[in-house]
């Protein structure tokens, strides 16, 4: 099945309203791309102003709360970030895992209640270095989908994410071959858990992507995209990216 390549930014806790014109060569290459999807999660209070000036470019948020609605002081709800434009958010990133100590289960909650309100859902997986040195990656990451992964997802609204929690801004990447066998092995995961529909559902690869490596990554087996970090806060490092996935 022909999956159409998803290039995600996640901006993370950076961003101010002046960094928003990187938006537009962005929104512009994405534009000159038809043949691929392209978007980009910003902090909370960039989202209003991103969606405003990129109408046509997907902006998402980088994490919800599970809840709709109550006493849950300083957190955002599904319906707060579609309200002022997020089409999208990310859910479950190796880095509220990390952090917030946050898990499978809050991840399968936010993806929930994200769908709910009608937004699209990127949820992420991978595991620590020490995980990948114990032989426990496979393990690792299968537990996360099985106990992550909403019983109705489909392509239509849900994405995967694999990212190796020590290749997130560090400069290493995992080689093609173990990129290929962990994406293979959710691929696998997914049609256990929703059966035919996990055809459709995208998995993306994330972690030190960059214009360099994104052509080789993105041509891998089962690769259906990139969530970028870092490289996504400016258009002359993440259009590069997107040309590398448009060029497939």
């Amino acid at each position: 099945m022909m999956r159409r390549k998803l290039v995600a930014g996640n901006w993370k806790m950076n961003g101010s309203r002046a960094m928003l014109v990187e938006l537009d060569a962005i929104a512009a290459a994405a534009g000159a791309a038809p043949g691929i999807d392209v978007s980009v999660a910003v902090p909370f209070t960039l989202i209003a102003a991103a969606s405003e000036r990129v109408p046509t470019l997907a902006i998402g948020a980088e994490d919800v709360h599970e809840a709709e609605s109550g006493a849950h002081t300083g957190c955002v709800s599904a319906s707060m970030v579609k309200e002022v434009g997020a089409s999208f958010t990310i859910v479950g990133h190796s880095e509220r895992r990390s952090d917030q100590h946050e898990t499978s289960h809050d991840a399968w909650a936010k993806a929930a209640a994200a769908h709910k309100q009608g937004l699209n859902v990127i949820l992420c997986c991978g595991e620590t270095e020490a995980e990948r040195d114990a032989d426990r990656a496979e393990r690792v990451v299968q537990a996360q989908i099985e106990k992550s992964v909403p019983d109705n997802a489909d392509g239509s609204w849900f994405t995967l994410a694999y990212e190796p929690r020590w290749a997130i801004g560090t400069g290493r990447t995992p080689t093609l071959e173990e990129i290929a066998a962990i994406h293979a092995i959710a691929r696998a995961k997914l049609r256990m858990l929703i059966g035919d529909k996990a055809a459709g559902v995208r998995i993306l690869y994330g972690g030190s992507v960059t214009g360099a490596n994104a052509a080789s990554i993105l041509d891998t087996p089962n690769v259906d995209g990139a969530l970028v970090g870092g490289a996504s806060l400016t258009a002359a490092k993440f259009v590069p990216i997107i040309e590398a996935a448009a060029s497939l």
